[in-house]
């Protein structure tokens, strides 16, 4: 039996056969085209974003302006970088002043990608990025705290006044103070830290915008003994108010026993020289009354009455001579016209 081999084509002689044949070859390219749907041949860059395309791991081309591109599929990778400006916000770093005060600063800041070719070369992503903005914005901030006061790091302009209580200061619970000078605050010093960290990123691709601090607050033990110190002052102040309170109301007492005292003692004075006077005044009218002629006799008549009312009982006798005050008393009477009042009767014997 013979070989069939020999009588069978090729593989190759057919493969030749189909690309000979147009039909067939623009069927293979349509299918092939299909197969891949063109997604591994074009990217699409967006107005916000620049992309750089590398093949095997070494960049080629940059493309910055937006719309649809062309890369060699399975061979080309593209990496995609934002232009928009991102933000770093730093970790809380505590750190001394130049005046040994423990401070925590928390600050943020503003970047950019301005070289994305040396930005990949140099950190690939944006992980590594914000891992060396960590590195160089927190070393450079904790220099520039390091090296001012307090003051310097809180305050923000120069030569402010501080705010005074005239009563506080007139009492002497609060004496009168300025705050210190400053020679920079915090603005010029957050320029000094933007200024030097962009020095130092330069060679990354990355442009520092600015650099701002967040928040700046005492160690959570050094801020308890100042709450402790502040409470202790307050209390002191407070004691020395409710003290001078007690003494003013002390004060205040004294005083008004005192008017009243001296207000009674004015009234009683004035009601017992009243009551003088109006005695004086009833003795002098008694004695403007019982002084003149007409009163004086009309007195001694009535007293003579009582007398004889209190001498003479009923059923007494009694025998009067006509020169008694008595018998003179009856004769006037006889002369005045008057009928004599009747003499009780003899009592029986």
């Amino acid at each position: 039996m013979p070989n069939e081999s020999i009588y069978r084509p090729h593989f190759s002689t057919r493969l030749v056969a189909f690309v000979q044949n147009p039909v067939l070859a623009v069927l293979g390219v349509i299918v092939l085209f299909t197969g891949l749907k063109w997604g591994a041949f074009l990217f699409t860059v967006h107005q916000y974003e620049t992309a750089i395309v590398t093949r095997f791991g070494k960049a080629i081309r940059v493309e910055k302006t937006p719309g649809l591109k062309f890369k060699v599929p399975l061979i080309d990778a593209v990496h995609r970088f934002d232009n928009r400006i991102l933000a770093w916000d730093g970790p809380p770093t505590e750190c001394p002043t130049k005046d040994k005060l423990y401070l925590i600063v928390d600050c943020f800041a503003r970047w950019q990608i301005s070289d994305p070719l040396l930005y990949y070369n140099r950190l690939n992503d944006e992980r590594s990025a914000l891992s060396r903005l960590d590195d160089i914005l927190g070393s450079e901030t904790r220099t520039a705290v390091a090296s001012n006061d307090l003051v310097e790091i809180v305050r923000l302009t120069k030569g402010r006044t501080p705010l005074h209580d005239a009563e506080l200061e007139k009492s002497g619970t609060v004496l009168p103070s300025n705050l210190p000078d400053i020679e920079l605050g915090r603005v010029q010093i957050e320029g000094q830290i933007t200024r030097r960290a962009r020095e130092k990123i330069e060679g990354f691709g990355i442009e520092l915008l600015d650099e701002r601090f967040k928040r700046s607050k005492y160690s959570p033990a050094v801020a308890e003994k100042i709450i402790e110190r502040m409470s202790s002052e307050r209390h002191q102040i407070a004691s020395k108010f409710r003290s001078e309170g007690r003494g003013e109301a002390a004060n205040i007492n004294g005083q008004k026993e005192s008017d009243v005292a001296s207000i009674q003692s004015a009234a009683q004075r004035n009601a017992l020289k009243i009551e003088g006077e109006a005695d004086a005044e009833a003795a002098r009218i008694y004695a403007a009354a019982y002084n003149a002629p007409e009163a004086r006799d009309l007195y001694a008549f009535q007293r003579r009455l009582e007398v004889a009312r209190d001498a003479f009982g009923q059923g007494s006798t009694a025998i009067l001579s006509t020169e008694s005050d008595f018998g003179a008393v009856l004769k006037t009477i006889g002369r005045t016209g008057l009928p004599p009042a009747p003499l009780p009767s003899p009592p029986a014997r």
